[in-house]
């Protein structure tokens, strides 16, 4: 905590508040993005899917989803609209001397953006407007949008921990930008499907989480184990590949930023042989206290041996490294994503081994009760990649080109104190209004389920058979295609 203390005196006195502003908005929208990004794939599995299979209940199900991620992409561009403006009001220094060598990636998520809003409009639009062929294939490049959203951002983003693709004038200015090295970083691709899949990993826990607390609470017909399934299985099979490439990134920064590295495993001295710390904390003194040591398995991870050297926090200035309680702050939170995958990949065995060995779910409890967890547990896994991501990062906002507090904005403390108190006010608004809504739908669909298909009307259209005709209203009127209850088991 010294540290702490110590580092905020140096800092000037709008840095706190400017950070912890854009942390709390950037913490918020991070639980929309899976949604935002993997959804979209989600859904059109399943109207692929219910229109392969002739299937009412999967194209139920998709229509429904595309119903939520309409509403979750209207909460989530606001919520990123503000991170956008925050990196102009909070961080001048850094968008007014660098915004033109990584400004690109901004407009590339501004485009994605853009074209995903205009795919969501025409595909709920469609439904019942369009022949079902034409509908599914308009929106198969709604998946292709949502990455090139992520594509922006993590360009960015990558960027700033591994700087290049331009030269300093005799100013310290950034000339002779090269947009496609700054784009395409030493760590981009690393980072990039890193941060993708876990997306599709969130967001098919979440998605199948909904299911699995209704199967444990006894709706166990087709409906219930149709909308488990298949997000789960996504999940499930893209769980392991995350392992992997989990791996691959923490290998790249290794390599490229070893001295975030060394915060991400508080190793205090350059050495070989350097033991593992799961958890723990590190002291301004270099001790570690708490948590569990296995002996050289640190160098192991590494290098896949004993005797690789892995460089310490103090092979740098104390000025051009994270604080003892940065680090400690990176190492829980890097600990605790690794944690939470492995969790999640063992529940991804246990389904992938039951599925290939009986062709049927599992029928434990357990394993639905995991499953309700898993995406709970995923958004919290993406939110501690984030904090290790910015966190371990510290003192610098470019890594080794301009720290935090050249960045911050000259606009006075209070001020900002008081900006993050209405950004606060506006979330809780945005983020409750965001819950009614969805649990007004949820309670919406649960009725109409109930009351069956003899009093389903034009009224409560997302009820019906997604293609053909409506049903007409008027007591003379002859009921629909609609009307034979083909869109529930």
């Amino acid at each position: 905590m010294h540290t702490m203390l110590t580092w905020l005196a140096d800092a000037p006195p709008q840095t706190l508040p400017a950070r912890s502003m854009m942390a709390f908005t950037l913490v918020t929208h991070i639980i929309l993005v899976p949604l935002g990004v993997a959804l979209p794939l989600i859904t059109l599995i399943m109207h692929g899917y219910g229109l392969r299979r002739g299937d009412a209940t999967a194209l139920l199900l998709a229509r429904r989803w595309s119903a939520v991620m309409a509403v979750q992409f209207a909460i989530g561009v606001v919520t990123g609209t503000v991170l956008s403006f925050e990196f102009g009001l909070l961080w001048p220094g850094m968008m007014g001397r660098w915004g033109d060598v990584f400004g690109l990636g901004f407009g590339v998520e501004g485009w994605g953006f853009f074209l995903e809003a205009v795919l969501i409009a025409i595909y709920l639009y469609g439904w019942r407007r369009l022949p079902s062929r034409t509908h599914f294939l308009l929106a198969l490049p709604l998946p292709f949008t949502a990455l090139l959203g992520a594509f922006g951002i993590l360009a960015a983003n990558s960027w700033m921990n591994t700087p290049r693709g331009f030269s300093l004038d005799s100013a310290g200015n950034p000339v002779d930008v090269n947009v496609r090295k700054a784009i395409f970083t030493p760590i981009f691709g690393p980072e990039y499907w890193h941060f993708v899949v876990a997306m599709f990993v969130t967001a098919g826990y979440v998605t199948a989480g909904v299911y699995a607390v209704g199967w444990l609470r006894g709706r166990r017909d087709r409906y219930h184990r149709l909308g488990f399934t298949v997000p789960f299985t996504l999940a499930a099979v893209f769980t392991p590949i995350q392992f992997m490439l989990g791996d691959s990134i923490a290998r790249q920064v290794f390599h490229k930023q070893p001295v975030k590295f060394a915060a991400m495993e508080i190793v205090w001295k350059t050495d070989t042989h350097v033991p593992e710390y799961l958890f723990g904390r590190l002291h301004p003194d270099g001790t570690i206290s708490g948590g569990i040591k296995v002996p050289q398995l640190d160098s192991i991870l590494a290098g896949f041996r004993p005797d690789t050297q892995v460089t310490g926090l103090t092979s740098v200035a104390a000025d051009d490294r994270p604080t003892a309680t940065q680090a400690t702050i990176a190492h829980f939170a890097f600990d605790t994503m690794v944690g939470i995958g492995s969790l999640l990949l063992l529940l991804a065995l246990w389904y992938g081994v039951m599925w290939l060995w009986r062709r049927r779910l599992p029928a434990s409890p357990w394993f639905f009760r995991g499953a309700a967890c898993a995406g709970v547990a995923s958004v919290v896994a993406v939110e501690c990649g984030w904090i290790t991501t910015e966190v371990g990062r510290q003192p610098w906002i470019v890594y080794q080109y301009m720290r935090v507090a050249e960045a911050v904005t000259p606009t006075r403390a209070p001020a900002l104190w008081t900006m993050f108190g209405l950004v606060v006010a506006v979330y809780v608004f945005v983020f409750g209004s965001f819950l009614v809504i969805l649990l007004k739908m949820r309670t919406q669909w649960r009725l109409a389920d109930e009351a069956g298909s003899a009093e389903r009307t034009a009224a409560a259209p997302e009820t019906e058979t997604p293609y053909g005709p409506r049903s007409t209203l008027g007591a003379g009127s002859a009921p629909g295609p609609s009307d034979s209850g083909e869109d529930r088991p």
